[in-house]
């Protein structure tokens, strides 16, 4: 017993586990509340709006959806190096800057999720909305009701993105140990060193966290009681 406890603690040890656990989690909970507040305002709008260029648009967001998460990496690493445009932040090597790279990353997806949804159910929800007298703002409340679960569909696919994100975070992050090493990082570093059994162990903490987070979110989603009444 006492033996395997030391192999556990020196596994723990020598990639980070306990601090990669955190730094995820801090990482793809951040990462993905702002992608998701600003990919679901910019779906919504990309609707909801009509303007010149609207389908070039369109096909960017798409193209965006789509984009190597290592070129995205590139480009953020870039943008905060010490002589890039936004250096003075010094986020090179930070959470904060795995967290802009992942936003980068996320929000053209939920962006694209939210908006195909949209123009599906939104127009059938506003002209509902219309003929009950609803106002503006009754009407996007309405709208957010009524599309919940796809907005939760959008959110966790995300989120699911997020936290198996590699490329992006080791290049602007650095994968240094304790402090910006992630558990897709340090399942990389395991397989370089040869060391597959403790990657696929550490693979397996990986989809634990992944499927409490979605029961977790389910149990939320389950226990909300809307208001029928504007």
């Amino acid at each position: 017993m006492e033996g395997m406890q030391q192999i556990f603690s020196d596994f723990f040890s020598t990639v980070g586990v306990v601090d990669s656990i955190r730094v995820t989690l801090i990482m793809s909970f951040w990462s993905t509340l702002i992608a998701s507040l600003l990919g679901i305002t910019l779906g919504f709008a990309l609707e909801r709006k009509q303007f010149p260029g609207k389908r070039a648009v369109i096909r960017l967001n798409r193209t965006l959806m789509g984009a190597p998460p290592v070129v995205i990496g590139l480009l953020t690493y870039m943008l905060l190096r010490k002589k890039g445009p936004l250096g003075s932040l010094r986020w090179v090597f930070t959470i904060q800057g795995m967290v802009m790279a992942q936003v980068l990353i996320i929000t053209p997806i939920i962006c694209g999720m939210v908006y195909s949804y949209a123009v599906q159910k939104a127009p059938a929800i506003r002209a509902f909305a219309k003929t009950m007298g609803a106002d503006r703002k009754q009407t996007g409340r309405l709208l957010l009701r009524e599309m919940k679960n796809e907005l939760y569909f959008a959110v966790v696919s995300g989120y699911g993105r997020s936290i198996s994100e590699v490329g992006a975070v080791f290049l602007v992050g650095g994968n240094i140990k304790n402090n910006t090493r992630t558990m897709t990082t340090a399942i990389s570093t395991l397989k370089g060193a040869g060391d597959y059994y403790e990657g696929v162990f550490l693979g397996v903490i990986l989809m634990l966290m992944a499927f409490a987070v979605q029961t977790l979110a389910d149990h939320f989603r389950k226990e909300e009681t809307g208001d029928e009444n504007f």
